[in-house]
């Protein structure tokens, strides 16, 4: 799971944390070498400024300190996040920010390079001409063809009315390590725009069924953006509601309980439980003329996570929906966020989250009412193999069509296809679904009906 797509970011909690941190044993600046540990950390960090071979950059020193004293705690839920990265993260996490108005994906096996997988109707890279699959080789004069993904969002995103100027692939496979995957190449300037994260999609299904896809909750937008959809779904006479949470890692704990709370009129959304033992309701559902009454199915899959979770919890627990899906992930914990001093933050694990009836799902998940696998993107062909000359070239042949591998100096070969990438519309907000290919949505209208 991506971090930021797990994170609970606990608002509701922050006067009880700031209680909790006056009550723990904590070292200051000024006390912390009177340890012997912390004595022997300013020794070897001393030792290697004045004695390693090459000069060491200190803040990588400090901040490699800082990841492996939280690697200690051996929980993939907290973490330390660089400046850099917290800086978009921001971003994201405010549902807006300056950039020229395209979704990326990954174009190399190993995660890195960017293509196009979306470009949305209102922004400048429709205004010039991008398209779907065009392949980043260079922002400005950096190549990026073989980048990190995040870093070359950073390259792109930049303040209001700048420029930045982009060198596209287009044409070609699109495929391996270091390669252009291009045919042809274009370079294009465009205008920073702004760019508003819509995190919320909806369609009209058969038989008069409406559809709300919710993609994360990370996004401090989601809560309008939600009722909008809700309220969209109310004035078009929708009496039965899909609402989809597959594949959304969760975000902020408020947002997880306001959207619950959209389907509920009393009782609890969710508890949390401190490591004093402590529990205490924080989500209490409330009766208000928004809320959707109808008829509800709530679909989830093995990435649903964390406040998406604890929606289909408060949701399967008050009886209020049926859930159809697969198990979900199973995150349990929520996180309290301390910025940090160099401009990154830290996100410590804090408390333990318990739905209404008192089940803790970490390392568990919410098990659906109706089990379904999530058959949308099959597992991709894959294979590999060795024995074979050095530079050789095989044709194997799968389901009747030839499929080409070249083995390495070593007479191995590896093949991995292309995984299925969600098909997403080039209008923000208007969701693309397909019953043919869909086993649980499938299931959710014949339940109904």
């Amino acid at each position: 799971m991506k971090r930021t797509n797990v994170m609970i970011v606990a608002g509701a909690l922050a006067a009880t944390a700031a209680v909790g941190y006056a009550q723990m044993n904590t070292y200051s600046s000024g006390t912390l070498p009177t340890t012997k540990t912390a004595q022997a950390f300013v020794q070897v960090y001393n030792a290697l400024n004045q004695l390693y071979l090459t000069k060491p950059d200190s803040d990588k020193l400090l901040r490699g300190a800082i990841n492996g004293m939280i690697g200690a705690l051996d929980d993939p839920f907290t973490y330390y996040e660089q400046p850099e990265d917290n800086a978009v993260d921001q971003q994201n996490l405010a549902g807006e920010f300056y950039g020229i108005g395209v979704q990326l994906t990954a174009v190399n096996a190993d995660g890195t390079g960017g293509k196009v997988d979306t470009v949305f109707k209102v922004g400048a890279a429709a205004q010039a001409g991008v398209q779907a699959g065009d392949v980043f080789l260079k922002v400005g004069d950096k190549d990026v063809s073989t980048a990190k993904l995040n870093d070359i969002v950073k390259l792109i995103r930049g303040e209001k009315g700048t420029n930045v100027t982009i060198t596209f692939g287009r044409g070609g496979s699109n495929a391996g390590a270091g390669s252009t995957g291009a045919a042809s190449s274009y370079t294009v300037t465009m205008q920073r725009q702004p760019v508003t994260i819509v995190s919320v999609e909806k369609a009209m299904l058969p038989g008069n069924v409406g559809y709300i896809a919710l993609n994360t909750f990370y996004n401090q937008q989601v809560n309008q953006q939600f009722q909008a959809a809700v309220a969209d779904m109310k004035k078009a006479g929708v009496k039965k509601l899909v609402l989809d949470l597959r594949d959304n890692g969760g975000g902020l704990l408020n947002s997880g309980i306001f959207v619950a709370d959209q389907f509920l009129q009393k009782g609890k959304i969710v508890s949390v439980r401190d490591r004093s033992g402590q529990t205490d309701v924080i989500g209490q559902a409330k009766d208000q003329a928004s809320d959707y009454t109808g008829q509800l199915v709530v679909l989830v899959n093995k990435n649903s996570a964390s406040a998406s979770e604890i929606v289909a919890g408060a949701l399967q627990d008050s009886g209020r929906a049926k859930i159809v899906g697969e198990q979900s992930f199973g995150k349990g914990v929520g996180q309290q966020v301390v910025s940090t001093e160099d401009g990154g933050r830290v996100a410590i694990v804090n408390f333990t989250w318990i739905t209404p009836n008192g089940h803790e799902i970490q390392k568990k998940g919410i098990t659906p009412d109706v089990v379904v696998a999530d058959n949308r993107r099959p597992t991709p062909l894959n294979f590999s193999g060795s024995g074979v000359p050095a530079g050789a070239k095989l044709t194997v042949t799968v389901a009747g069509k030839p499929v080409e591998v070249t083995a390495d100096k070593d007479g191995k070969f590896t093949y991995t296809g292309a995984v299925a990438r969600p098909v997403t519309s080039a209008t923000q907000g208007e969701a693309v679904v397909d019953l043919k290919t869909d086993a649980e949505l499938q299931k959710a209208l014949d339940l109904l009906k």
